[in-house]
């Protein structure tokens, strides 16, 4: 892809405290370019509650298919997503909260959006292997636009 300057940023955002790189980034390169930013905040799925019984549990223990919890998970997503929204002036329409394995959701929302860059966070891990996490490689893998990955330092403890 020949691209001289990007127009639609994608930033998957974790609101940890010390993802705020990826947020100054992110801020920095819509300045940089007039670019349209949006914001993804993605859960995984919350499976149902039998499937946290051990395999050996033979017993009827009446347990509601669905708690409600990733429901409510969403909705705090949604809270969060709105309050640094708001901070970083990012329209109500770019602000987007998903359900999936963060990589292919990351990936699918990058394509469906016409994302020319997405930009994420990745914990340094030590040796060349490590190089990314987990879920930036797998974005990196597969996405099909250009990928800034920004290192994050350690949370501080607290």
């Amino acid at each position: 892809m020949a691209t001289e300057t990007y127009s639609r940023l994608l930033a998957a955002v974790d609101f940890e405290p010390n993802s705020e790189p990826v947020l100054d980034r992110a801020q920095r390169l819509r300045t940089l370019f007039g670019a349209r930013l949006t914001l993804l905040h993605v859960l995984e799925h919350v499976p149902p509650a039998p499937d946290y019984m051990p395999l050996g549990f033979g017993g009827d223990l009446p347990t509601p298919d669905d708690l409600g919890l990733e429901q409510e998970l969403v909705d705090i997503a949604c809270r969060q997503l709105d309050v640094l929204g708001e901070r970083l002036g990012v329209a109500q329409v770019d602000r987007l909260v998903r359900v999936g394995p963060t990589s292919h959701t990351i990936d699918a929302v990058a394509d469906e959006i016409a994302a020319d860059l997405v930009i994420i966070g990745s914990h340094g891990r030590h040796g060349f292997l490590g190089l990314f996490g987990s879920t930036a490689k797998a974005v990196l893998r597969s996405v099909k636009c250009d990928v800034l990955c920004v290192k994050l330092g350690e949370a501080a403890p607290g």
